[in-house]
């Protein structure tokens, strides 16, 4: 399945594996073609624009032929819908694509990025932003609720173009225009969820130059203060022609650099949330997410997302569940408590307890670790991501001081959070070391507590597999909640 999405900068293909709650990119290629540079000011889209466009999507047809696409989904944008020339570009680019393109409404596609959001973050609250070439639309979420959106004609090519690339006509034209939205009143102190390849550019400059320790853009979170002065910064160094070599950026993307910043620095003053969260996903995962079936949409993405790589990787991937239902008997005999959203992420650990058995013993916990803080994960805070990666570090590498977690990764987590990732693989090296990953032995087992001590009852048949190596790692386990424990057999 394929979804090809013609914005008003870039034409993108994207191939997935399938229609399911996570989607699993096969393959992904954009052509920046500009195709709404000059709409705004000659109503038509630039001519060689256009052929570069029809070009690109006679090698997407082609490309989605030699992978044997089943089916194509294809929308285009602002450019598109306001040039006197879309409908004459979107028929010859159907014939070429082989498809038939929507033409999304302003409208329509602030919901599809609001829908974007709502899979790809975990109970979203605050206003969505989606930053293209030729449009910002913006629309308020609230869990699965989905406000009114508004589109304006404040995309870095519009900007550009209607300002004539004078920044103090582009900033009252984006404070006219912003104006003219009331609901962004309604951002403060929630977040702001940046949507589009303009401003995820700001965000991999930020997380360059701040040192931060992942490269991961989905998720990617700073506090509304810091990304006002971020943006006030990089328009200064665009007023001294210091953005034309930032490498990290497409040469086609680096002069929306400026409008991009002007935009969210003018956002963040009227809506003034508490931070700007940057979201890949957007109107493509919107459109995806809008034909699943209801009850997949209700799914939580970061746990069809971990049971995906169960699949994938683990050795049983039935141990998980056994894995998952074992550690919450074990929290109820041992009075532990936890959240809601705590008891999410310790069933996700437990779904990715597995995934490094391939790699050789001495480095399973690192390369667990830098698959899951790199790994293509929705739903799930940064913050989140690093507590389960580093449980699973703490699974294979163990509690010693010795090998302790990288700082860096540990830095990203709270004291709280970090306590919970070392039980979390303190629990899984006793599960794992007990059963060897196999379903079946740990439902031979249940735990007793006994004011102070914690005991770890195994059945009669299973009663010679609770070796001094176990009842070493139960006491530890014991330990780190406050208790004494012990292995019986009974």
């Amino acid at each position: 399945m394929a979804v090809i999405d013609i914005g008003s900068n870039s034409v993108r293909l994207v191939v997935y594996e399938g229609l399911t709650r996570n989607l699993s990119p096969l393959f992904n290629e954009k052509t920046l073609c500009g195709l709404g540079r000059e709409v705004q000011t000659t109503g038509l889209l630039a001519a060689d624009a256009v052929e570069k466009a029809l070009s690109s999507l006679r090698r997407f047809r082609a490309l989605c032929r030699i992978m044997k696409v089943g089916r194509i989904y294809a929308i285009a944008t602002a450019a598109c819908r306001d040039a006197s020339n879309g409908a004459d570009f979107i028929a010859r680019a159907e014939q070429i694509a082989g498809a038939p393109i929507e033409i999304l409404s302003g409208r329509r596609e602030a919901r599809l990025s609001a829908l974007g959001v709502i899979s790809g973050v975990f109970k979203p609250d605050g206003i969505v932003g989606d930053l293209g070439g030729g449009s910002l639309e913006l629309v308020e979420v609230h869990g699965r609720r989905v406000g009114t959106g508004r589109t304006l004609p404040l995309g870095g090519l519009a900007l550009q173009d209607n300002a004539q690339k004078s920044l103090k006509k582009a900033e009252r034209i984006v404070r006219d225009g912003l104006s003219e939205v009331p609901f962004l009143q309604q951002g403060r102190a929630r977040n702001f969820y940046a949507v589009g390849g303009t401003w995820r550019a700001l965000a991999r400059i930020h997380i360059i130059q701040s040192g931060y320790p992942l490269r991961v853009m989905h998720g990617y979170t700073i506090p509304a203060a810091e990304a006002l002065d971020f943006a006030r910064r990089l328009r200064r160094l665009a007023a001294a022609g210091m953005l034309a070599d930032i490498e990290t950026v497409a040469d086609a993307r680096r002069p929306l650099l400026t409008y991009a910043a002007l935009v969210l620095e003018h956002i963040i003053q009227i809506a003034r949330p508490k931070a700007i969260v940057f979201s890949t996903y957007g109107v493509r995962e919107g459109l995806l997410f809008e034909k699943l079936p209801a009850a997949e949409r209700t799914q939580d993405g970061l746990i069809a997302d971990a049971q995906s790589m169960n699949r994938l990787y683990s050795r049983s991937p039935g141990h998980a569940d056994e894995l998952a239902s074992w550690c919450d008997q074990l929290f109820r005999a041992a009075g532990l408590k936890e959240s809601v959203e705590e008891r999410r992420l310790r069933h996700a650990a437990c779904l990715l307890s597995d995934i490094g058995w391939r790699a050789h013993p001495d480095h399973r916990g690192e390369q667990s670790m830098s698959m899951i803080l790199n790994g293509h994960f929705g739903a799930v805070s940064h913050q989140e991501r690093a507590l389960i990666a580093l449980a699973i570090y703490y699974r294979y590498a163990g509690l010693n001081p010795v090998n302790e977690a990288p700082a860096d990764v540990r830095a990203l987590v709270t004291a709280h959070m970090l306590e919970r990732a070392r039980l979390f693989g303190a629990i899984f090296r006793v599960a794992h070391l007990i059963s060897a990953a196999q379903p079946g032995v740990l439902s031979a087992t249940r735990f007793r507590s006994r004011g102070r001590k914690l005991e770890l009852v195994v059945a009669p048949k299973a009663a010679e597999l609770a070796a001094d190596r176990v009842a070493s790692r139960f006491k530890q386990l014991a330990k780190l909640i406050g208790r004494s424990g012990a292995v019986v057999r009974g």
